[in-house]
């Protein structure tokens, strides 16, 4: 059953995250970033970090896209403003997605060093109680 979630959860994930890139509208994608946030804060939950999924919707999808929501109402953009910005992120876009695939082609043909063996990481929960104690223990400067 958790499969099965993780997979749809997942899915939602990645269609909300191209609806925040392909939109025209600067108010679609910030709505649809505001469903990517909720959709990796259940990816958390699933995960047992509860604390990690709290800060998630608390911080990221209250606060950050309310701001986001100011700034987008306060500039106003005009289309031709617009239509400049979505240029400039085509090109980026199209440099990012070029280099990331040269990379996997370099990686691809480069022979395989052989990896070490897993060790296991002590299993910490995702409660504050948790995060706190390993905060105060061993993370402590």
């Amino acid at each position: 059953m958790d499969t099965v979630f993780f997979y749809l959860v997942a899915g939602a994930l990645l269609a909300a995250a191209l609806m925040v890139v392909l939109s025209r509208q600067p108010m679609t994608s910030v709505l649809s970033l505001l469903a990517a946030m909720g959709c990796l804060a259940c990816l958390f939950v699933l995960l047992g970090a509860y604390f990690a999924a709290a800060l998630q919707v608390l911080l990221y999808a209250g606060a950050v896209l309310v701001l986001f929501v100011f700034a987008i109402m306060l500039l106003n953009l005009q289309p031709e403003a617009l239509a400049r910005a979505r240029a400039f992120t085509w090109r980026g876009m199209g440099i990012l997605v070029a280099s990331v695939f040269c990379f996997q082609l370099i990686r691809l043909l480069a022979p395989a060093a052989p990896l070490p063996p897993l060790t296991s990481a002590p299993a910490a929960e995702g409660t504050v109680a948790a995060i706190g104690r390993l905060l105060f223990s061993r993370y402590l400067l």
